[in-house]
């Protein structure tokens, strides 16, 4: 029995197929390395090794519950390189964001970009209190 074929799920297969999509095309991406820091339950960090990229050189959206970060190198390589071991090459990295989940802020230290990624429920989506009369 397919879960979310059932009728109990109404909605859910549009969700579901955007997971699907951004996870199709995030596995295709491999450059740069990334880790993800699980802080609580509503905090966490996305540490991107960004080594050779300026501030100016990357690029970070969120759009429709998902975050893309991408990096382009505009300067022409005109050294004599006897060994290349360090990429340079222009990359686009794509995260699904969970319900809720802002991007709060984002930095450069030393050669990797830090991005904080935060749950930020609206007040009125938050549980209340009904107070009965």
């Amino acid at each position: 029995m397919d879960l979310f074929k059932d009728p109990f799920f109404i909605g859910v297969d549009r969700e579901l197929n955007r997971l699907m999509h951004i996870h199709g095309a995030a596995t295709k991406q491999s450059y740069p390395p990334y880790d993800i820091i699980q802080l609580d339950d509503d905090s966490y960090v996305l540490k991107l090794a960004a080594a050779v990229f300026s501030r100016e050189d990357l690029d970070i959206t969120v759009k429709d519950g998902t975050l893309v970060i991408a990096g382009n190198k505009s300067e022409a390589d005109t050294e004599n390189y006897l060994h290349k071991g360090i990429a340079m090459r222009n990359f686009t990295r794509t995260f699904a964001l969970g319900e809720y989940m802002e991007v709060v802020s984002a930095e450069m230290e030393n050669g990797v970009l830090i991005v904080n990624i935060k749950r930020e429920v609206p007040e009125e989506k938050k549980p209340k209190q009904i107070t009965i009369k």
